[in-house]
């Protein structure tokens, strides 16, 4: 290990392609838990969230949209709140996100960040969105704007999500939609389909390999946790922690 000084070589795990075989059959569903950012009784965000919710549910999936009425702001109360673990829940039984908030000068909505800043780093030793698919989207009151989508993609990387590549971004919203509340054929709901369709792909290739995939030198050095093999360079003996 000279050529690392800096590097303890107990706590290095090297990552090999025998260490992705998936370690499991699924006997359910891919599972995904949607959030949407406004309590207007004609949501736009919501109305989009739920037309994802068909489509994935089209594909098979199990979905669980979140109702946002009624969480309290964050810090306001008790994280025993019903309304806080229904949604804490949600995140731990889901291995895949669909978010989408509305743009409110310039940003996601209040509303959907809450929900966001219930949602731990790490609670009792469990990570209730770490490995996660994520899927962002956004509506817009006006023309298009991609500066919600772009925060939702910071804020899915500080909670250690798996955010595909693809996006959906939504202008003038309100026309968009039937009296009904379903998407008109447009190039939006195209893209609608795209982004559920990569999301699900993505979310079968990596459901049951989330703690290989981020699982990290610095934090198994931090707990003295050590890897199943320390050899760096050997691509035959690691294994998942």
């Amino acid at each position: 290990m000279t050529d690392f000084p800096a590097l303890d070589a107990a706590y290095i795990s090297t990552p090999t392609l025998e260490a992705l075989t998936p370690p499991m059959e699924f006997t359910h569903p891919p599972r995904f838990l949607l959030l949407y950012g406004s309590l207007r009784e004609r949501s736009f965000s919501r109305l989009l969230v739920e037309e994802a919710d068909r489509l994935l549910r089209s594909f098979g999936a199990e979905t669980r949209i979140y109702d946002p009425r009624g969480l309290p702001q964050p810090d306001d109360v008790d994280p025993s709140h019903p309304k806080v673990q229904e949604l804490r829940e949600a995140s731990l039984w889901s291995e895949g996100h669909v978010w989408c908030s509305p743009e409110r000068h310039g940003s996601m909505t209040g509303i959907f960040k809450s929900q966001i800043d219930w949602l731990p780093l790490e609670s009792g030793g469990v990570r209730p969105t770490q490995g996660r698919t994520l899927a962002v989207m956004q509506v817009n009151a006006g023309s298009q704007s991609f500066n919600t989508v772009n925060q939702l993609r910071v804020l899915g990387r500080w909670m250690r999500m798996i955010t595909i590549p693809n996006q959906s971004s939504v202008a003038k919203a309100f026309k968009e939609f039937d009296e009904a509340g379903r998407m008109l054929p447009s190039a939006y709901y195209e893209r609608l389909v795209d982004v559920m369709e990569e999301l699900f792909k993505f979310t079968l290739l990596t459901r049951g390999q989330a703690d290989y995939l981020v699982d990290r030198y610095s934090e198994r050095k931090a707990v003295g946790q050590h890897p199943a093999s320390s050899s760096l360079g050997d691509a035959t003996q690691v294994q998942r922690p």
